[in-house]
C-alpha cells in the first residue's frame, strides 16, 4: 500500500513515559563501546556509578518506543524490515541526569519521496516530572520501497565535511557482539540479530544499529575534544550513510568549525562511508 501523505502528516503519536536509572546509562554506554581500558579514569565515569555521566547520545533511546507509534499511523503501511534509521538530531537543553522519568510527545512532521524510498520525519520532546523540556530528538525513518508517491523530495544535505584533512582522526574497533549488546538498551529490531531477517532485509549478515554507530562517533569526538566532558554538548545531528557490520573499525573524523565541530564516520576495513553530514554543537 502506498504512502498517503495526507493522512501520515502532522500525525500525532501516542504519549509514552519513559524512566531510567544509572545501569540503563551504563548499559547504555557499554553497548556503544565504553570501557575501554577499563582502568581508565574517564572511561570509569561512563561505566561506574560512583561519578557517573551521560552521554548526549543517549536521549536518542529515550524516545524509541514512543517513536515506533509510527508503524500503528494511519496512511503509512510498511514491512519493518524496509525500516532504516536515515538521520538523527538532538538538542539538549540541559546535561542528561542520570536517572530521570520523561514525557515523550511526538508527531511526523515531514514525508518525502526519495524515488526508492519515502523518509519519514518525527519529531519527539520529552519533558521531565516538573514538565520542562530535557531534550528534542528528530529522527528520519527511512522506508525502503516506499517511494514513488509524488511528494516532496525533502531538504538538501547540511554540515558537508571540508575538503581538507581533518583536524582528529580516531578509531573505535567495535566488537562482533556489538549489536547484540546494545539491543538490551530497547532497540530489538532483528534485523540486528537475526541472520535470516537480515537477508529477508537483503543483508549478508545482521548490522549494526545506526543509534549504536551514531552513540560510538559521539563519544569518540566527546572525548577528543571535550576530554570527556559531555555537559558542553547543546547538539548533534548525523546522517547514517551506510551500515556497520559488528567487529569492523569506526574511523571518527572530526573538523573545527565556526558553529561546532563536523564529522564524518567510516569503516576501516571497507573504507565505507557510515556517518556523514554530522555537526555537533556547544552551549
Amino acid at each position: 500500500m502506498p504512502i498517503d501523505v495526507s493522512k501520515a502528516r502532522d500525525a500525532q503519536l501516542p504519549e509514552v513515559s519513559y524512566s531510567w536509572d544509572a545501569d540503563d546509562v551504563i548499559l547504555y554506554h557499554l553497548g556503544v563501546g565504553a570501557g575501554v581500558p577499563a582502568t581508565d579514569p574517564n572511561e570509569l565515569e561512563y561505566v561506574y556509578e560512583a561519578n557517573l555521566k551521560v552521554l548526549p547520545s543517549f536521549s536518542s533511546i529515550v524516545p524509541f518506543g514512543a517513536m515506533m507509534g509510527v508503524t500503528n499511523v494511519d496512511g503509512l503501511d510498511f514491512n519493518l524490515a524496509m525500516l532504516l534509521h536515515g538521520e538523527q538530531e538532538v538538542t539538549l537543553f540541559r546535561p542528561i541526569p542520570t536517572g530521570a522519568k520523561v514525557t515523550n510527545r511526538g508527531r511526523i512532521v515531514g514525508i518525502y519521496d526519495k524515488g526508492k524510498g519515502a523518509l519519514v520525519v518525527v519529531d519527539m520532546d520529552s519533558r521531565d516530572a516538573a514538565g520542562d523540556l530535557l531534550f528534542t530528538n528528530r529522527s528520519s525513518l527511512f522506508i525502503r520501497g516506499a517511494g514513488g508517491f509524488g511528494g516532496e523530495t525533502g531538504p538538501p544535505p547540511r554540515h558537508e565535511a571540508p575538503s581538507r584533512e581533518p583536524d582528529h582522526v580516531i578509531e573505535t574497533v567495535t566488537l562482533e557482539q556489538q549489536a547484540l549488546l546494545y539491543r538490551l538498551s530497547g532497540d530489538k529490531n532483528p534485523l540486528h540479530v537475526d541472520p535470516a531477517f537480515a537477508a529477508f532485509g537483503g543483508f549478508d549478515r545482521p548490522i549494526l544499529h545506526g543509534l549504536c554507530s551514531y552513540g560510538i562517533v559521539c563519544k569518540a569526538v566527546v572525548d577528543t575534544v571535550f576530554a570527556g566532558d559531555v555537559s558542553q554538548v547543546r547538539g548533534y545531528s548525523a546522517r547514517f550513510s551506510g551500515p556497520v557490520v559488528p567487529g569492523e573499525t569506526i574511523v571518527t573524523k572530526i573538523w573545527e568549525s565556526e558553529s561546532g565541530f563536523l564529522v564524518e564516520a567510516i569503516t576501516k576495513e571497507r573504507q565505507s562511508k557510515v556517518i556523514s553530514n554530522a555537526n555537533l554543537t556547544v552551549f
